[in-house]
């Protein structure tokens, strides 16, 4: 699969090699029984390298049938932990004061994301990056979009 993709002006960071686990990093009240919260992390695979993407599905059941959205709060079906890179000389980090916007969805997903198996994540969606370029600092709006590969739990 290609990749997913956070781009705006000139700024373009590409990531890839995603991991799902259940860690319960962001369990979600009133979740039933049995249902764990699943960490999706990938990496930079572009030329800029370093950076990481890490987002968090508190109801991976739910992320089976349906799209969800996305979001920085712990309200947040699917919430942006990190979403980090360089490129072209600059560091971008996730601008928690922009809102996040936008969907997040799967394909192949089994079992609440038990299955060793893995799935497809698909995320299409709006937030801002802080840009770093020596001693300029500005934001920079992005679209997050793409369809990656996640290889699931051991």
């Amino acid at each position: 699969m290609a990749g997913m993709v956070a781009s705006g002006g000139p700024a373009a960071l590409t990531y890839g090699k995603f991991t799902g686990g259940l860690n319960n990093d962001c369990p979600a009240s009133g979740a039933p029984m049995g249902v764990i919260s699943m960490t999706i992390a990938g990496m930079q695979t572009d030329t800029g390298g370093g950076g990481f993407a890490t987002l968090c599905v508190g109801r991976p059941d739910l992320l089976a049938t349906r799209s969800l959205a996305i979001g920085f709060d712990a309200a947040a079906a699917v919430r942006v932990f990190e979403l980090n890179g360089q490129a072209s000389g600059c560091t971008f980090t996730v601008d928690r004061t922009q809102p996040a916007t936008g969907t997040a969805s799967t394909s192949g997903l089994c079992d609440s994301g038990r299955n060793a198996a893995g799935f497809a994540f698909m995320l299409d969606a709006t937030l801002a990056l802080t840009r770093t370029c020596g001693t300029t600092v500005d934001t920079v709006p992005v679209t997050l979009h793409g369809r990656v590969a996640v290889s699931g739990p051991p």
